[in-house]
């Protein structure tokens, strides 16, 4: 019985699905709509063309201080655990090392948003 029950559910939401699948596609299809969005790049033009560098410096410098963040997790959850001069100082010496990155990245320059 409960076998006979628990296809009987699953044979309704797969109908269900189908049906809501059908009703909810779009009737007319728009060419700028339906056309991939790639950052920097417009899809109609030929492939070749040179890549504009901006993006990528934005795309690196956000995975870099995307990246520090879960590593500074790490220190936040053993603090009640180290000695706290040992912490401070690893504290200290890790968020130098990201501030003179920023720096080293501010004065090549690539942090100037106006090109």
């Amino acid at each position: 019985m409960i076998l006979l029950l628990t296809m009987m559910i699953i044979f309704i939401n797969f109908i269900l699905i189908m049906l809501l699948n059908l009703i909810s596609k779009k009737s007319f299809s728009d060419r700028e709509k339906s056309s991939p969005f790639e950052c920097g790049f417009d899809p109609k033009n030929p492939a070749r063309l040179p890549f504009s560098l901006q993006f990528f410096l934005i795309a690196v410098i956000f995975l870099i201080f995307d990246v520090e963040i879960t590593l500074l997790f790490p220190l936040i959850i053993t603090l009640k655990i180290s000695n706290l001069l040992n912490y401070s100082m690893i504290f200290i010496f890790f968020i130098m090392i990201l501030i003179m990155g920023l720096f080293h990245e501010w004065n090549q320059g690539a942090l100037n948003w106006a090109y």
